[in-house]
């Protein structure tokens, strides 16, 4: 069979190649800046509007989330759906069983990452450390006892039989304004989930303060989801009650110092789920 033999171009001179590289115009400093300031306002957005960083300063989510655990929260994907996004984000509600990042509702400002319980219209029942969802015993991997004697709630968790059952002793433990709505939202032995609201509980079951001690959450107080672990680093349990800068810049310093062998380099990266 003949083959077919490619044309080839004409070869250009050397010095004319030369000459035509030389004269190919460079980016000015203004376009350098230009280029940098849109990826600067493109990484603002994102950090903005879909993603948000956060550490996690406690236990009450271990061992899925490490106290020193850095985070990455999507926060467009449980917000309120747009018209000209809608189409291309995957809104959707919290559903059972996703981890959340949201506004505490006992205290003001403050953001806490739990795991959603219950639903709205889910009917939940707490019964020896077990907790019922719709008359089915839940199987919960991810849920640890560790009873801690230095944490105030360890001793104090209400509801241990049945949520009608407060007792005196651990009443005092109850956000006053959940301990006067508590009874509203009691039908029999469960707690129902009213519309628009979660029951949530920490991983980490005997430290936790969650919504058996403060309620439920409203669907407002929802930022998003925490998405994947992008740092984690060995932090006291304190570390978070440390206010003065004083102590602020020691432990700045302490990272500097101890970044390598302290980071927990095996949870870079790990999806949170």
């Amino acid at each position: 069979m003949a083959k077919t033999k490619l044309s080839e171009e004409p070869k250009m001179p050397v010095k004319q190649k030369e000459k035509e590289v030389a004269e190919k115009p460079r980016e000015t400093t203004i376009e350098f800046l230009a280029s940098i300031a849109g990826v600067l306002v493109t990484g603002l957005f994102i950090i903005t509007f879909v993603l948000q960083a956060f550490e996690i300063p406690s236990s009450s989510m271990e061992d899925t989330l490490l106290i020193g655990d850095h985070v990455f929260v999507n926060r467009e994907q449980f917000a309120a759906p747009t018209h000209w996004l809608g189409p291309l984000m995957p809104y959707r509600d919290p559903q059972r069983g996703d981890i959340v990042v949201f506004l505490s509702p006992a205290e003001h400002g403050l953001f806490v990452v739990k795991r959603i319980i219950g639903i709205p219209g889910d009917r939940i029942h707490l019964r020896d450390d077990a907790v019922y969802r719709n008359g089915q015993k839940l199987d919960e991997p991810y849920a640890v006892h560790k009873k801690d004697p230095t944490d105030p709630y360890s001793e104090r968790r209400p509801y241990r039989a049945n949520f009608p059952s407060v007792s005196p002793s651990n009443v005092d433990s109850l956000a006053p304004d959940w301990e006067a709505e508590l009874s509203s939202h009691i039908e029999g032995q469960d707690l129902v989930v009213p519309p628009n609201s979660y029951f949530a509980m920490g991983d980490n079951r005997d430290v936790s303060y969650d919504s058996r001690y403060w309620g439920f959450i409203p669907r407002r107080n929802i930022i998003g989801r925490p998405m994947f672990i992008y740092w984690s680093f060995i932090t006291p349990p304190d570390q978070y009650q440390m206010r003065s800068a004083g102590e602020r810049l020691g432990f700045v310093a302490h990272i500097v110092i101890h970044f390598f062998d302290e980071t927990r380099w095996s949870r870079t990266l790990r999806i949170v789920k």
